[in-house]
């Protein structure tokens, strides 16, 4: 009787995730290393590595999404060790990176300053904070969510904010060849960790693009603008994937906006089917 009562464990999808948390729990060690050389130059390869690692647990998390689905194998284990994995290569790994590469100069007024290291660290927080909310509503929705909810994602996905912010990050530290004073800079990526909270606990719908899988059929210019993309990319990888991730917040704040033809032209355009998992969680969620 009571191997009835044992969650079911699927391989590959929960290898997935687990690439997804080895890449997370990489990139904060990485990110403590460079916390520990005391000139940029010495720890920007770690911060490179460091972002390296999130996009890598982005992958990961896509492809545990997409490998369940196509076997057939969503389960609630897998559910819940995937949130568990989100949070900390989404939520954990992103926090830290800023908080210790740009937030931690954050210049108050002067009556504020003993209050200053406190400040990029509290920003941080509330970035993790909103980001296990988010998982955790998720999860109490997947079971009983409403059409809507299963055709888009309520708040943006947790990896495309940690994909914004990682981006943000390496692309301001990159043009300024600094990582510790950037002057109003710091307050500019601050404001996106606050920004990034809120939208991830909003309401806000995000297209969830599940009808991209592995059956999906592209024409010739959608093949070849996608392919001159990913080269791009390649060669201009400090600032693409930072474009990249500020289209998707922006398409997610201006959706509501478009004409119901507008957006399902835009959508459709990747094939959009509409009850998809972006974060790569199965059973259709977060």
């Amino acid at each position: 009787m009571g191997s009835d009562k044992e969650p079911r464990i699927y391989l590959l999808p929960n290898l997935m995730t687990a690439g997804n948390l080895c890449c997370g729990f990489f990139a904060v060690l990485t990110i403590f290393k460079g916390m520990q050389e005391p000139l940029f130059e010495d720890a920007k390869v770690y911060y490179e590595t460091s972002l390296l690692l999130i996009f890598g647990a982005c992958l990961f998390d896509l492809l545990d999404g997409r490998l369940a689905r196509l076997g057939g194998q969503e389960s609630d284990f897998g559910r819940e060790f995937d949130s568990l994995a989100d949070l900390v290569s989404f939520g954990m790994a992103p926090a830290l990176l800023c908080s210790k590469a740009v937030l931690l100069n954050l210049e108050l007024p002067e009556q504020f300053q003993r209050a200053e290291p406190g400040v990029g660290w509290s920003i941080a927080f509330i970035y993790l904070l909103c980001g296990a909310i988010r998982l955790a509503r998720f999860n109490c929705l997947a079971a009983v969510g409403t059409a809507e909810d299963m055709k888009t994602f309520r708040g943006i996905p947790i990896p495309m904010a940690a994909g914004f912010i990682a981006s943000l990050t390496f692309l301001i530290i990159y043009l300024h060849q600094t990582d510790r004073q950037l002057g109003t800079w710091n307050w500019v990526l601050a404001g996106a960790m606050l920004g990034l909270s809120f939208l991830m606990i909003s309401n806000i719908r995000y297209p969830s693009f599940k009808g991209v899988g592995w059956s999906t059929r592209a024409s010739v210019p959608l093949l070849a603008i996608g392919t001159i993309f990913v080269g791009a990319t390649i060669f201009y990888y400090w600032i693409l994937p930072a474009v990249l991730f500020s289209a998707y917040l922006i398409y997610g704040l201006i959706r509501p906006m478009l004409s119901v033809q507008r957006r399902a032209a835009v959508e459709e355009a990747l094939d959009y089917q509409g009850d998809g998992d972006l974060d790569g969680n199965e059973s259709g969620k977060e």
